[in-house]
């Protein structure tokens, strides 16, 4: 062992208080950080030949880097849809590094039954049913992957092929059918062989990003019984709108289609009374993709998906080795075979918050972007693009084109009092906030009114 790690192993107790003390000096400026920053990139370093030590490292990290990252798990950052960190769940995140835990495999170790437990959890607050099996991955994306492949092994078994141990070679395609599918199911597509353009598109209805059944009933009757993958959207992402996925599902199973619903964020609407509705019909499903670094407040990567076709998943998954077995490991169900322990920090958080603090969560979420909206439909300013149905926002200068917008975007990073990002929704260009962080209030609403407003004057 070097001089160094014993020296910093001796150490262990004073470094990784060095280490809390820098995380809780970030986190309690998180009010007055900039929600993001674009500083431009050091000159790279060069690999030290003999080496820092923890100590100096962490204090080089620190002048070097800390001011020139966001303040994305503060309360003001409103793109993309990105959560925070619950404090039980960095507690959790923090563990999970120092026990480092190989959940690839059961037997050595309870750390899979956490896992399974913490899936049995999420189950239980989307309201799925007992037959759904999950597994922890990496975000939404793989998640989609996960389930798509699922689907592909499915429908092709009907075709009489076994996909995962003759690949696609020469076989037929499988209808894949969408109405606004988020890129990360298009990516998944392509990672899988199916190809992006594999989407048959179905009309939405009208002046909604929402399938129109009526067309997908339509679709499916004109593919006469062949196996096909519908595509649904619980919270789609510039508008946070859900498919019915009660008539969607219904269809699905008169014709023997299979039924695929990213809920990347809108699945945590069935934590809340007054929106789990927006769900009715999730029963219907052969798979769902979540993200846990959305509204459920875990730090990234953490994703979530679940399938009634297990048997389906594993023939997928499964990796062959006379070390490994065949038995009912996790690594038989998702692309990883080493993967963190990520299922703790979601335990954590699910115990120490249940289901009212889930609840009042997504609510306060669904509420803020309600205030919002009405703000800014009274705005000289601004304009909806599309009702608040949940917690997204979108809308738009009401004067001026992709280069106003983009200029009105470099100002809001300027003023550093807000993040928001850019999109295209209904022929127009525009911007959106979404509300998933827990540390997200009533007072910051002000507080992101004045930065628009102030934004929207200087340009």
């Amino acid at each position: 062992m070097s001089d160094l790690l014993l020296r910093d192993l001796s150490r262990l107790s004073d470094l990784l208080e060095q280490a809390r003390a820098s995380a809780l000096e970030f986190l309690t400026a998180l009010p007055e950080r900039p929600a993001s920053v674009r500083p431009a990139p050091p000159t790279p370093l060069g690999l030290p030949d003999a080496g820092l030590g923890a100590e100096d490292a962490l204090a080089l990290f620190r002048r070097r880097y800390e001011a020139g990252l966001s303040g994305s798990v503060g309360p003001r950052y409103l793109g993309f849809v990105t959560g925070g960190t619950t404090p039980a769940a960095l507690m959790g995140d923090w563990l999970v590094s120092a026990y480092d835990q190989n959940v690839s495999h059961g037997g050595d170790s309870l750390a899979t039954s956490v896992e399974r437990e913490a899936l049995g959890l999420l189950r239980s607050l989307f309201g799925l049913p007992e037959d759904f099996e999950g597994a922890f991955v990496s975000g939404a994306t793989v998640a989609n992957l996960v389930a798509l492949a699922t689907a592909r092994q499915w429908g092709m078994e009907r075709l009489g092929h076994d996909v995962s141990e003759e690949g696609l070679w020469g076989l037929p395609r499988l209808a894949v059918l969408g109405s606004a599918p988020h890129a990360s199911v298009l990516k998944a597509l392509s990672i899988l062989g199916m190809g992006r353009r594999a989407v048959q598109d179905v009309p939405c209805l009208p002046g909604r990003p929402v399938m129109d059944p009526k067309a997908l009933e339509a679709r499916l009757v004109a593919l006469g019984g062949a196996p096909a993958i519908v595509l649904a959207s619980a919270g789609e992402v510039n508008t946070g709108e859900f498919d019915d996925i009660e008539a969607v599902g219904q269809l699905c199973r008169r014709h023997g289609a299979w039924l695929h619903v990213d809920g990347a964020f809108g699945i945590f609407a069935a934590c809340s009374p007054a929106h789990a509705h927006l769900l009715r019909g999730l029963a219907h499903a052969d798979s769902v993709a979540a993200d846990g670094h959305k509204w459920l407040n875990v730090p990234y990567d953490s994703g979530i998906v679940f399938t009634r076709h297990i048997e389906q998943q594993e023939r997928s998954f499964r990796a062959v080795a006379a070390y490994l077995g065949l038995g009912p490991d996790l690594l038989h169900r998702t692309p990883e075979n080493s993967r963190r322990f990520r299922a703790l920090p979601a335990w954590m958080t699910l115990m120490a918050y249940g289901r009212d603090g889930h609840r009042a969560l997504v609510e306060r979420g669904c509420a803020l972007a309600r205030a919002l909206g009405e703000a800014l439909a009274a705005s000289p300013h601004y304009a909806l693009l599309a009702p608040v149905t949940l917690n997204i926002v979108c809308f738009a200068l009401r004067t001026g084109d992709a280069a106003r917008r983009d200029q009105l975007l470099a100002a809001l990073q300027a003023d550093g009092r807000v993040h928001l990002t850019p999109t295209h929704y209904a022929g127009r260009p525009g911007l959106r906030a979404a509300f998933s962080n827990w540390r997200t209030g009533e007072a910051d609403l002000p507080i992101i009114l004045a930065a628009l407003e102030a934004a929207a004057s200087s340009i």
